[in-house]
């Protein structure tokens, strides 16, 4: 007896003019492949898709998003569309952007979709989107590690965790967001297992080329972040951290040098950068060596040296509490970067 094919899965992708192009377009075109696109590489039967996808946004005339990329929406809001997935993608904000104020009827109808129990899905930046709904509070949820600083400040009820790749916001999973840039990737990839099934997700990412990032974010993180702020002496104490950082008592010497208590400043340098002088003063360590492990083949013991570290298992283990990587790793993974991509282990064909 012929097996009825599965019923696709109603999904409906937000796209507003701040959305990122391809973000939107990539995530549509992985999710309506599921069901065909390997088994037409393998010469099999199709399975039929397993997504319906349609792009919501707030007017149904079309309009460009991001990098002027035009958008043609199936529905507006006015539409009411409903579906068991929702997603936001990726939307290109500054870290010093907000979202406050735009979209209200955006806003009113992602709570309306989260009350009636649709899944909701949020890649990279389209967190904020969320974020804004207040449907995120007292959740944990992740992003692109570059707006840590913008979540601590603009919605400091979201447990905002910036090294995963994704994030249950709740035991359900009713909300998931993702974190970087191509995070959509691990996203779809997500979706895919959950609404389709687990094989069909491993078919798509050997279709496509995929993989899970599941070193999360932190490898990629620029730990020093130049978050803008108002603290003349905590700027000085960061300056002089920046020239100073490879001394032994680095942290005694920017203390006398603030020429205020050392309770007061610790104090002020909190709430001025979100981190306390010995993590600042690490972070600027290990961006250091990270320098030396993706530009040059230098043995981490020296490279230990260069961070204003003595102890190299010491060191070895802040690398890794940092960036989620070991020292070795990290070159691994970012030094074929630095060198353009090419293999540092050159194929070598058979014979």
């Amino acid at each position: 007896m012929k097996r009825p094919a599965p019923r696709p899965v109603e999904t409906l992708i937000v796209a507003i003019p701040e959305t990122a192009g391809s973000a939107l377009y990539g995530m549509i075109d992985v999710l309506s492949a599921s069901g065909t696109l390997w088994q037409s590489i393998i010469r099999t039967k199709p399975d039929g898709a397993r997504f319906r996808i349609r792009i919501v946004s707030p007017k149904r005339r079309p309009f460009r998003c991001g990098h002027n990329i035009p958008v043609v929406p199936d529905v507006s809001l006015a539409d009411e569309p409903a579906a068991e997935v929702v997603i936001v993608p990726e939307i290109w904000l500054g870290p010093d952007e907000t979202m406050a104020g735009r979209y209200p009827a955006l806003m009113d109808w992602l709570r309306a979709r989260h009350a009636a129990g649709s899944t909701l899905y949020a890649a990279c930046a389209g967190t904020i989107v969320l974020a804004e709904t207040g449907l995120l509070d007292e959740r944990n949820a992740t992003s692109h590690w570059a707006y840590w600083d913008m979540f601590r400040k603009q919605y400091p009820r979201v447990k905002f965790r910036p090294e995963p790749s994704l994030v249950f916001g709740d035991p359900a999973g009713q909300i998931v967001t993702a974190g970087g840039a191509t995070s959509w990737h691990d996203l779809a990839l997500h979706i895919i297992s959950r609404h389709a099934g687990a094989a069909e997700a491993l078919r798509i990412a050997k279709a496509y080329l995929l993989k899970l990032h599941d070193e999360g974010q932190l490898a990629f993180a620029n730990l020093v972040r130049n978050e803008p702020h108002g603290d003349a002496v905590v700027q000085e104490c960061q300056e002089w951290l920046r020239r100073r950082f490879k001394q032994s008592d680095a942290i005694a010497q920017v203390i006398a040098h603030a020429r205020i208590p050392e309770r007061t400043l610790k104090r002020r340098f909190k709430l001025a950068t979100g981190l306390t002088l010995i993590e600042h003063l690490q972070n600027i360590r290990v961006e250091h060596a990270k320098r030396f492990l993706e530009e040059s083949d230098l043995p981490i013991d020296k490279v230990t040296t260069e961070a204003g570290y003595e102890d190299a298992s010491f060191f070895r283990r802040i690398f890794r509490r940092s960036t989620g990587l070991s020292p070795a790793q990290y070159r691994r993974v970012f030094q074929s970067l630095s060198r353009g991509g090419e293999s540092t282990t050159p194929h070598r064909a058979s014979t």
